[in-house]
């Protein structure tokens, strides 16, 4: 499945006229194998062993890259900082208030707010963002209590 993914990914990038460097392919493979949506800072300590020139500048300018292209989405949740999702499907996000990680989750039905939002306001709906904030199950275990499913 990634490597279809990737495939694709970097013939987005080569029909935008993006040279594709080594370093870029590794950052770009890395995002679609990660499921932590990891920060700049992650990409850079996870790939600095195979890439010991290159800098987290380099990170943040292949992912602005990824982002202009529509390969990535950057998620920025309040003073943390800023995480990246490579752009699979539309998705949500459930985030834990302990220890920050971010799950995805598909619920179909949201895709009637867009279009709900546009009929009630007039307003032409481009997107919108939903979260769901809570404590994962790794952190309630630590906290000693259990989780109430609803």
């Amino acid at each position: 499945m990634s490597g279809a993914m990737l495939k694709d990914a970097l013939v987005t990038l080569k029909e935008s006229g993006v040279r594709i460097t080594p370093q870029r392919h590794a950052i770009l493979e890395f995002l679609i194998s990660s499921e932590s949506h990891p920060t700049a800072d992650e990409i850079y300590k996870a790939l600095e062993k195979d890439f010991p020139n290159m800098s987290v500048a380099t990170v943040y300018n292949n992912l602005r890259v990824f982002k202009n292209s529509g390969l990535v989405k950057e998620l920025t949740y309040g003073d943390a900082s800023s995480r990246f999702d490579f752009v699979t499907h539309d998705h949500y996000h459930i985030i834990c208030d302990e220890c920050g990680s971010i799950v995805d989750f598909h619920h179909p039905g949201l895709e009637e707010v867009e279009r709900l939002a546009s009929y009630v306001t007039g307003f032409k709906v481009n997107s919108h963002r939903l979260e769901v904030y809570g404590v994962c199950p790794a952190c309630e275990a630590k906290s000693g209590h259990a989780a109430t499913a609803y």
